[in-house]
């Protein structure tokens, strides 16, 4: 443990999460965002911030991985974490805000199909449509006007009444300005769009955005509308200016199926998770089963078999702990069925038999 990590360092969790506050940002990372005092976002407490503990609790990261989330931390970027499918890329996401209790992880599954606006807010234009529609119909036309021209003639909208129909997403509410950070995993980066990377760049720039709908409707300077997080939760919004004070723990996974721009990359922190070897799978069944191989001549021909499997084709860590967890329940303990066995739960995920 290093003096200076705030991710698994020394300290209370109230003490790393007052360094990660208190910590002076690069000049060109720190931002000017005034948290609505009437929003209050999750903290640590409900079935979200539940979810994120039993992910991320029993996550057991090397050295080096501390050393680079907490680069990442202090100069306030964006951290890239590439490897093979099932290394723990997006559970070290949940481990970070488990660890400094940063409230239940915000989540962007990227697709293919996906923008930057899907991540930042939406607008349901066509409920809005609908409701200026019905609100013309119970509108009495004025005196001596025809219910065509009067039909005909639509205020324009305010960004009170359009306000009910925008929903900040993942990335616009992890932006939001609050008195510490939230976590947002953007996961799979590598199978958006060509030009989704470059889009980003702004927004992790300027550690904000601007919502158009409310910035060029109606006359009201605040408004309130929906966060990502629970139904029914509001945040004020003020000229359709969303600009964070923290910049949010973004932890972006990539599987390497693609290449990014060296613009895009050079504003990451990068870090690359090998497979881990039996020793810290030992480490990681004690943390998520509780169980210590070292007393069980099963368990740990388990993991041998696991490391040998791994070199004819990608396993996954979870396969492993499934295994296990299947013995710990006592199924599958015939030693008649142990090839079925295997075959069922170390499935390759690459290779001749995949």
């Amino acid at each position: 443990m290093k003096d200076w990590w705030i991710y698994q360092g020394p300290g209370s969790r109230e003490e790393r999460l007052n360094r990660l506050t208190d910590a002076p940002p690069p000049p060109w990372r720190d931002f000017s965002g005034t948290p609505d005092p009437s929003y209050t976002p999750p903290g640590c407490s409900g079935a979200a911030w539940q979810r994120t503990v039993d992910r991320g609790g029993g996550y057991v990261p090397d050295e080096l991985e501390k050393d680079v989330v907490n680069t990442a931390l202090y100069l306030r970027r964006p951290l890239l974490v590439t490897g093979k499918p099932g290394v723990g890329k997006s559970t070290l996401a949940h481990s970070i805000a488990t660890d400094l209790g940063l409230g239940p992880v915000l989540h962007w599954p990227v697709t293919s199909r996906s923008v930057l606006r899907d991540a930042l807010y939406l607008y349901d234009a066509i409920g809005r449509l609908q409701e200026a529609n019905l609100e013309q119909m119970r509108t009495p036309a004025p005196d001596g006007a025809t219910r065509s021209s009067h039909a005909g003639h639509v205020a324009p909208p305010s960004a009170a009444s359009i306000s009910r129909f925008l929903r900040l997403g993942p990335l616009g509410t992890a932006l939001l300005p609050q008195d510490r950070p939230r976590v947002l995993l953007v996961d799979e980066i590598d199978k958006s769009d060509i030009d989704l990377p470059g889009d980003l760049l702004t927004v992790f720039e300027d550690g904000g955005f601007t919502i158009p709908e409310l910035a060029r409707a109606g006359e009201e300077p605040t408004v309130e509308i929906a966060t990502d997080d629970a139904e029914g939760e509001r945040v004020t919004i003020d000229s359709g200016r969303v600009q964070c004070r923290y910049f949010p723990v973004v932890v972006l996974t990539s599987n390497g199926e693609r290449d990014f721009p060296p613009a895009f990359l050079r504003r990451c922190v990068r870090l690359h998770l090998q497979a881990p070897d039996a020793e810290k799978l030992a480490r990681i069944i004690r943390g998520r089963l509780g169980v210590d191989i070292a007393d069980h001549d099963e368990y740990r021909q388990l993991v041998r078999t696991f490391v040998e499997r791994s070199a004819d084709g990608d396993l996954a860590t979870d396969q492993l702990l499934n295994a296990i967890q299947l013995r710990l329940s006592r199924a599958w303990t015939g030693e008649e069925d142990r090839e079925r066995f295997l075959a069922t739960v170390m499935h390759h995920l690459t290779g001749p038999s995949a």
